[in-house]
């Protein structure tokens, strides 16, 4: 259940950031003439400019129309899902070599149109991007593709490094992801982690939806006896008046707090902070992993 809403509040001093596109165009450039889509834009994230001055972007596959209707998600949900692009894991490969991206982060709308969940073109992503960018990490942000346990090994069998999905939020706001399941979430991270131990695991959280801070350290202790390895935690931003509104603003002081509870509780890498999104940073999660450890491609079984 959703708690109840609260007037708009005006954004305190830590999270009036300055947005500069002028710095973006390069990246804008590049994704432009591959045809490619960001989650970054889709999304509406408040760290675009800062990423795409950087030359990072983390590329939406599977289209840009969700078949979830999540209340806090920006992306579109209005119109219905095209079938796949077979040309798109190449075209995403390429931009991320002409940006020369060290480290690849795909993630996609939510199919659940599809049989598989889209588990086999996020396999041909993680190989196309290991063509072009032999020297890269790549990260995948998966949906949760129902449980298939099939899908997800076809995912892990492809060799990405590191395997993210997110809870998004404590079991108590599930009503605000319709179709979503808080323990299908952590099966799906669970079972990644059993088809493939060297496949680091992530997820991540948004604050500031109305949880209280015992959901959240409940929440960090299921994903940790789930064997997740990072964990990202950010303030929720409401997209637009017919999203969710914001229940509280959560200090840095308070995020500081929550970064140390997740260390005590083993986690390898924890971002926490008001911007911080699930692939906010995520070159910086990957430097534990020695190069030895590095997953290959996998036989599936």
């Amino acid at each position: 259940m959703s708690t109840p809403s609260v007037p708009i509040q005006r954004r305190p001093a830590w999270l009036r950031k300055k947005i500069d596109l002028a710095s973006c165009e390069t990246t804008r450039r590049v994704l432009r003439a591959h045809g490619v889509a960001t989650v970054c834009r889709e999304a509406q994230c408040p760290n675009i400019a800062e990423c795409f001055a950087k030359r990072h972007a983390t590329f939406l596959i599977l289209g840009r129309h969700c078949t979830r209707r999540c209340r806090f998600c920006g992306v579109d949900k209005t119109a219905a899902p095209q079938p796949p692009d077979p040309g798109e894991p190449r075209r995403v490969a390429r931009a991320a070599a002409e940006l020369g991206l060290r480290h690849v982060v795909i993630t996609s709308v939510t199919r659940d149109d599809l049989p598989d969940g889209g588990a086999g073109h996020f396999a041909a992503a993680v190989r196309a991007a290991k063509e072009a960018c032999p020297d890269a990490r790549v990260e995948l942000l998966i949906p949760d593709m129902n449980g298939r346990q099939a899908s997800l090994e076809t995912v892990c069998a492809s060799g990405p490094h590191i395997v993210g999905h997110n809870l998004e939020t404590v079991p108590r706001l599930y009503s605000l992801r319709p179709g979503a399941d808080y323990d299908r979430s952590l099966f799906v991270l669970r079972r990644c982690k059993k088809i493939s131990p060297d496949i680091r695991t992530k997820s991540a959280l948004m604050l500031g939806l109305g949880e209280k801070k015992e959901e959240v350290l409940t929440a960090l202790d299921d994903l940790r006896g789930a064997g997740c390895d990072y964990l990202a935690l950010g303030q929720y931003l409401q997209p637009s008046s017919s999203h969710e509104p914001v229940q509280a603003h959560i200090t840095p002081q308070e995020f500081d707090a929550y970064r140390r509870a997740a260390e005590e509780r083993g986690f390898l890498h924890a971002e926490c902070g008001p911007y911080v999104r699930s692939s906010y940073m995520a070159e910086s999660y990957a430097e534990p992993i020695e190069k030895s450890s590095e997953p290959g491609e996998r036989k599936q079984g």
